[in-house]
């Protein structure tokens, strides 16, 4: 007689959310144990510093790549290594666990492909607004812009399924709204850097992304058109 397994009390984290994540914890781990003296040696105190100028995205590297034409490959990579380079121990732990999070309830939904472009995608919007837009952007660090992608993905899912049940559909940008207000608070409170710019740009291009990448998106949105 077969016996049927228990099923699992939470639901698995689907493997591609995962796998950002221990990118960006493996890289935070290096830099907070290389600052403590814990690994690689003296030199290890600035790894951080140096993995910032190698790998972080700078609006003036930007501007003149959009000037001049040029693309080199060592910084067009920057529009996506940027997202696992953290200013602090801190600023890694909030975008992992919000990585986690909001990863978890897309990726549920999402294909794994589709998980992960509306993460990378957003980011490199994220970083080339901030580039583009802003006068005097400085550096952009953190894998907040595509997190927000995320946001945009899981807003999308929630303004659907409001949709479906004949509510109102604004009710599914309520937590942006809040991220939004709360940075606003910060900033003003604190001073802060500009990059609110990249995580609107994040979310906005992770919210209309998912009209085509979510399942049954393309269909849905055809549907709709023609009715209209």
């Amino acid at each position: 007689m077969s016996q049927e397994s228990d099923p699992a009390p939470v639901n698995p984290l689907p493997p591609v959310v995962a796998a950002l994540f221990i990118v960006i914890l493996a890289v935070e781990a290096a830099f907070s144990l290389g600052a403590q003296g814990l690994l690689g040696g003296p030199g290890a105190v600035g790894w951080r510093a140096a993995a910032i100028e190698s790998y972080a995205m700078n609006g003036a590297i930007l501007g003149w790549m959009a000037e001049t034409g040029r693309w080199p490959l060592e910084h067009l990579m920057r529009l996506v290594t940027y997202q696992f380079v953290h200013g602090s121990f801190t600023h890694a732990l909030f975008a992992g666990v919000m990585l986690l999070a909001l990863g978890k309830m897309v990726g549920e939904v999402f294909g794994a492909l589709a998980t992960l472009s509306v993460f990378v995608v957003p980011g490199i919007a994220g970083a080339a607004v901030f580039g583009l837009a802003l006068p005097e952007p400085g550096w952009l660090v953190g894998a907040f812009p595509g997190v927000y992608g995320l946001i945009g993905a899981f807003t999308y899912l929630l303004w659907v399924r409001l949709g479906a049940m004949g509510e109102n559909q604004a009710r599914a940008f309520m937590l942006i709204g809040v991220l939004m207000g709360i940075q606003l608070i910060f900033g003003a409170l604190f001073g802060g850097r500009p990059d609110w710019v990249a995580d609107v740009a994040g979310f906005a291009t992770g919210f209309v992304m998912s009209v085509f990448v979510s399942p049954g998106g393309w269909t849905r949105l055809r549907a709709r058109l023609r009715h209209d």
